[in-house]
């Protein structure tokens, strides 16, 4: 039984920073409890555990969904996210732990192997990892939870990011590798200006792609045109 709920536990943080589950997709309790051989007094807590950090929203009478994405979550999240993002890395060069410096290299260590061969997937999750904890390392109460719900967002909006179509987005990618050792080192000299310097160019890299998957390049005009002239062709 615990078993199952672990493993609910963490698909279900993973589809949903993965985008594997969409935004405002109803969860199915039946179908997990018999998916998870678990009954649906603990898939109920399950939801109410991730509704509490950000994943799940839980209507009544209605059962949960994945938390959605709407024009007033997305502005709120493009106007706070630089700010927390610098003030929890000033935090981290103050308060971070020997252990979990290393945590960060072993994790650094496995998004440049996923950048490497191409592994989207895996660069969502152990980029939200890498960040996640630069938020443990500031060890403040009040901004990890607010860290931990920017970043499911920032992992949904930005899932462009580590599925790059061309040359200039493969550049930016390897520049994020970049920035992720600058963070390393940064934090291990205890240069918190260098830290937050790094939050403000991460964050203008990322910016753009997040961008482009609110609001993607159009089709072109011509191409919504033809297609009815040349089914009127066809009628005439």
């Amino acid at each position: 039984m615990r078993s199952g709920k672990n493993d609910l536990y963490d698909d279900l943080k993973r589809q949903i920073l993965t985008m594997e589950l969409d935004p405002d997709q109803d969860l199915d309790e039946v179908g997990l409890s018999e998916q998870y051989g678990l009954s649906r007094t603990p898939v109920r807590e399950i939801f109410r555990r991730l509704e509490g950090e950000g994943y799940v929203d839980i209507r009544a009478n209605r059962g949960a969904r994945v938390i959605p994405m709407n024009h007033q979550t997305l502005r709120h999240f493009f106007l706070v996210a630089p700010m927390i993002y610098a003030a929890i890395g000033r935090l981290a060069v103050q308060n971070f732990k020997p252990k979990q410096l290393g945590n960060l290299k072993d994790t650094q260590e496995r998004f440049r192997t996923a950048s490497v061969s191409g592994d989207a997937l895996a660069m969502v999750l152990e980029n939200n990892r890498f960040h996640e904890i630069i938020g443990e390392m500031s060890a403040n109460a009040y901004l990890q939870p607010s860290l931990g719900r920017l970043l499911i967002d920032h992992a949904r909006i930005g899932h462009t990011f580590f599925r790059p179509r061309n040359d200039d987005m493969r550049q930016r990618l390897q520049l994020a590798v970049e920035h992720h050792d600058g963070f390393i080192s940064a934090i291990g000299a205890h240069d918190e200006d260098a830290v937050v310097d790094l939050v403000f160019e991460h964050w203008e890299l990322s910016r753009e792609n997040m961008e482009m998957f609110i609001a993607p390049q159009g089709m072109k005009a011509d191409a919504l045109v033809e297609v009815p002239a040349a089914a009127m062709e066809k009628s005439s």
